[in-house]
This record gives structure tokens, C-alpha cells and sequence, in this order.
């Protein structure tokens, strides 16, 4: 079965940093575009960050940028999202999705029905 493996979560305090880790299991990254989305209970899945395939272009949602860094160092099958700065309006549960059809948006950054391969999350909790 191909899809993400996200790892990297934990708890840490307001100002503090985390790497997440979003390793593709049973496929390649090549080709497509990986989108990282977070999501609260209750709340839909919202698109953070994103790296644009073939280009490598990076995009952030308003929320992120500056604090938090998308990369997909070349030879390895994993995504990063480096986070620094974290607030307590960042803890979610952290995804990885994949499209070969990356649509950016105005009002949103991603759109969660394009991208394929959802992993299981992981958590971030930001508190003092």
C-alpha cells in the first residue's frame, strides 16, 4: 500500500522548533507535488505548505510563512517541514499529501480533495 509515513510530532513549548518527517512508503516522489496540511477537531484540513514539482517551488500559507520551512533534499524519499517559532494556534495533527495536480489557490493555499496518499499524522502540541 503507498502512502506517507509522518513522524517528527511531539510537544513542545510556545518558541520552540520541530522537524516533521513525511517518508513516501511504496512509491516515489517523482512527479509529484507534496503538500503539507494540518487539522484541528471539528475544523477541515487545511494546506500550510507545499513543494511544487518539477520546479521545486515552495509555497506557504500566510500563517506559516517565515516560521516554517518545506524541503525535499534531493536523492531521498522524504519531505521535511522544518517549524520554528511554534505557537499554540499551530497544534494539530500534521499530514503529508501528494498530487500530480497542484491547483494553488487565493483564499486557500491547497485543496485537500487533490492530493493522494494520506498517511496517519502526527500530532504537534504547542503549550506552556
Amino acid at each position: 500500500q503507498s502512502q506517507f509515513v509522518e513522524s517528527g510530532g511531539g510537544r513542545v513549548q510556545p518558541g520552540g522548533s520541530l522537524t516533521l518527517s513525511c517518508y513516501a512508503s511504496g512509491f516515489r516522489l517523482d512527479g509529484y507535488s507534496i503538500g503539507w496540511f494540518r487539522q484541528v477537531p471539528g475544523k477541515d484540513r487545511e494546506g500550510i505548505a507545499c513543494i511544487a514539482s518539477p520546479d521545486e517551488t515552495t509555497y506557504y500559507t500566510d500563517s506559516v510563512k517565515g516560521r516554517f520551512t518545506i524541503s525535499k533534499p534531493r536523492g531521498q524519499n522524504t519531505v521535511f517541514l522544518q517549524m520554528n517559532n511554534l505557537q499554540p494556534g499551530d497544534t494539530a495533527t500534521y499530514y503529508c499529501g501528494a498530487t500530480l495536480r497542484l491547483r494553488i489557490g487565493v483564499q486557500r493555499l491547497l485543496y485537500p480533495v487533490d492530493f493522494e496518499k494520506w498517511g496517519r499524522g502526527t500530532q504537534v502540541t504547542v503549550s506552556s
